[in-house]
């Protein structure tokens, strides 16, 4: 039995139109009077729009953002979050400043980014803020996470550069193709992680959590819970990996993943 399914947002949730069907609101809503929690697991923030599509899901629960870096009850504004050290943080802004390559910092409530570029005013309509030039050490917060913007072929080169102290991630979104995301987190710090902080806060057994994905930030959950969904949209690693499949993020497939939380749908 499934009582905790983590919805991971773009490609999962959020398809190429940049909003959830009415259908998926439909299911969602379905699952939550069955009891099942819903939680958001993305590297999304959870300001913005991702902060509505928690509230939607689950207005009273634990959802994951930044990777795994916010981990946040909406209800009662609790935090378990960890930041980066603050001169890894240094060292980031200034490898941003030298290679002049996009930079995003995040806290729990706000983020920063130097360069105005369409690819960056591109990702603040994504997230659903308006955009805005901001010096990287304005933050006054700790800062949970970093984020490279960069094109596909390039993403390559700054997945294999040396990050001492931190952990990279890639993921993709279908409103922005062009694109590739390079979560930064502190050292031990994914989705894995922040889901079981979501399930023991729950009180819920891993092997009843279901994680739907599509993208390789999700396989480290994928890994330890009893149910791992892949869109049909997924990538090829997701793929080999889920317990199961269904259709893509824009055939409503998220639709058919949290069917298999009935009595009916499960096999």
């Amino acid at each position: 039995m499934i009582e905790l399914v983590c919805i991971d947002v773009d490609g999962t949730l959020v398809g190429s139109s940049g909003h959830v069907s009415d259908a998926v609101w439909r299911a969602a809503s379905s699952a939550r009077a069955r009891g099942v929690r819903l939680a958001i697991c993305s590297g999304r923030p959870a300001f913005g729009v991702t902060g509505t599509y928690a509230e939607r899901l689950d207005a009273t629960g634990w959802h994951v953002f930044q990777n795994g870096a916010s981990v946040m009850n909406l209800a009662g504004g609790e935090t378990r979050s960890r930041a980066i050290p603050s001169a890894l943080v240094s060292w980031l802004i200034e490898r941003s400043r030298a290679l002049h390559r996009p930079l995003e910092l995040y806290t729990d409530t706000a983020y920063a980014v130097e360069f105005d570029i369409p690819r960056t005013r591109a990702h603040a309509d994504l997230l659903g803020v308006p955009f805005e030039r901001r010096d990287l050490r304005s933050l006054p917060d700790p800062v949970v996470r970093a984020q490279w913007l960069v094109s596909h072929e390039e993403a390559e080169l700054v997945l294999t550069e040396p990050h001492e102290g931190l952990l990279l991630s890639h993921s993709l979104s279908p409103v922005m193709p062009g694109t590739s995301f390079i979560n930064v987190t502190p050292e031990g710090v994914d989705k894995a992680s922040a889901v079981r902080l979501v399930a023991e806060a729950y009180g819920v057994p891993l092997d009843r959590v279901m994680m739907v994905g599509d993208s390789a930030n999700d396989i480290s959950t994928m890994r330890i819970v009893g149910m791992s969904v892949a869109m049909g949209n997924a990538e090829p690693g997701v793929l080999d990996l889920a317990d199961a499949h269904v259709a893509t993020v824009d055939e409503d497939g998220l639709v058919e993943a949290l069917a298999l939380t009935s009595a009916e749908g499960t096999p």
